[in-house]
C-alpha cells in the first residue's frame, strides 16, 4: 500500500501559502500550512510530514532556525527552504549541520519546484524504506544471537550431561568389580554385553574378554531354560567348572522396550 505524502507550507505570506496550495494540489498531497515557524511545529507534533517547504524571511523565527528545530521534532521530515533572498551564509551552515535537503529560490517554476517536491518524497520514503530494513535486519540479528546462545548453551547442558552420565558409567563399572560376585548382563539375543572380573575368575576361561559370545556358549543349559519363560526372577542352583552357585536371574527391560537379562552368580 502506497505510503500517504504529506507536506508542510511554512510561509508569513498568506498570498504564497494559496499559491503554492494550487501547484501541489494536482500532484495528490496532503497539504498543511503555517504562516510562521511556531506554527509549523505545532503542525509537525501532530502530523507525519514527509516534507517541510519553508521561507526563509519570516519573523520571529527565520527558514533556517525553524528547520533546525523541525529537524528535532521530526528527523526523517526532508527540509526545503524557498526564498527570494540569498541569504547564503546562514543557508549554508543550515545545509552543512543536515537542517536543509535543498535551497530553492522564488519565483519559482511550477514543473521545476513539483520535480524537486517530488524528488524529496522520494528520498524520504527511501529513507524510511532502509530504516524499516535495517530495523529487520537488526531485529533478525538479534534473533539469531539468541537461537545460536540457545544451540550453545544446550550443547554446553549436553555435553556436560554426557560428562556426567559417562562418570557415572565408568563409576558403575568401578563398582561391579569391587563387588566380590559374579555379575553378567545378557540381552534380548543372548549375546553377553556386559560381566565383571569375578565372573570371569569363576568362569576360569582363558578367553581375554567374552563380550559378544552367545549366553549358549557360556552359561550351563539350566540357567538357559529358564530365560525365556522368565517373568520376574528366579533362583537357580548352578555349577561353573566344578564349584556350586546360587544364579539369582532377573529380566531387565529399558525405556525402549529392549529386553535383557541381569545374572548374579553367588558362592
Amino acid at each position: 500500500m502506497d505510503r500517504e505524502r504529506t507536506i508542510l507550507l511554512v510561509d508569513d505570506e498568506e498570498n504564497i501559502l494559496r499559491s503554492l496550495k494550487r501547484v501541489f494540489r494536482r500532484d495528490g498531497y496532503t497539504i498543511l500550512t503555517a504562516n510562521g515557524g511556531q506554527a509549523g511545529l505545532e503542525l509537525l507534533k501532530e502530523h507525519e510530514v514527509g516534507v517541510i517547504l519553508s521561507d526563509q524571511r519570516m519573523p520571529q523565527m527565520n527558514g533556517t532556525e525553524f528547520l533546525k528545530e523541525a529537524k528535532v521534532v521530526r528527523p526523517d521530515s526532508v527540509r526545503i527552504v524557498l526564498s527570494g533572498y540569498t541569504d547564503l551564509e546562514s543557508v549554508t551552515e543550515a545545509i552543512n549541520q543536515g537542517s536543509i535537503y535543498k535551497f530553492l529560490t522564488k519565483p519559482w517554476e511550477d514543473e521545476l519546484l513539483r520535480n524537486n517536491i517530488k524528488e524529496a518524497f522520494e528520498a524520504y520514503e527511501l529513507k524510511l524504506e532502509n530504516d524499516s530494513l535495517n530495523e529487520q535486519v537488526q531485529s533478525a540479528y538479534k534473533e539469531l544471537e539468541a537461537a545460536n546462545k540457545k544451540l550453545k548453551d544446550a550443547a554446553e547442558e549436553k555435553e556436560s550431561l554426557i560428562e556426567i552420565r559417562t562418570s557415572a558409567l565408568d563409576m558403575t563399572r568401578q563398582i561391579f568389580e569391587r563387588i566380590p560376585v559374579g555379575l553378567l548382563f545378557i540381552d534380548k539375543d543372548r549375546n553377553l554385553v556386559f560381566y565383571n572380573q569375578p565372573f570371569l575368575d569363576d568362569l576360569q576361561t582363558e578367553q581375554p574378554g567374552i563380550i559378544g559370545m552367545a549366553a549358549e556358549s557360556v552359561l550351563p543349559a539350566v540357567v538357559l531354560e529358564h530365560l525365556d519363560t522368565l517373568n520376574d526372577s528366579r533362583i537357580e542352583p548352578v555349577t561353573l567348572n566344578d564349584k556350586s552357585y546360587q544364579c539369582h536371574i532377573s529380566r531387565l527391560t529399558d525405556a525402549s522396550g529392549n529386553d535383557g537379562y541381569f545374572l548374579v552368580f553367588m558362592p
